[in-house]
């Protein structure tokens, strides 16, 4: 519920601590989303015949930036793309080491 709610509802807050509120309920979307796709890269690392920081395919990595960078237009490729490079190489490195201590 959260994730949809930080999602779904629009919010115009008009103080500093209305829009933190706002930005803190994104964020805990933006967790559950992020543990959901290491969990799914996970899925893709144990299925490649070469997983890890190895099996990267830069090019399909170029296309979700840009493909992303379509529902993100102010951010764009040039700031989603290190972003994402990010989240990818931490998912990676759980499927490889586990979870953080």
């Amino acid at each position: 519920m959260t994730v949809l709610g930080a999602l779904a509802r629009p919010e115009a807050p008009a103080t500093v601590l209305a829009a933190r509120g706002a930005i803190d309920r994104v964020d805990a979307a933006l967790a559950t989303l992020l543990e959901r796709r290491a969990e799914l890269a996970g899925v893709v690392q144990r299925l490649k015949p070469v997983g890890g920081f190895a099996g990267r395919d830069m090019d399909r990595e170029r296309r979700l930036v840009e493909a992303m960078a379509v529902r993100a237009p102010r951010l764009g490729v040039r700031r989603l793309a290190p972003i994402m490079n990010a989240v990818i190489e931490a998912g990676l490195d759980l499927a490889e080491s586990g979870p953080a201590a």
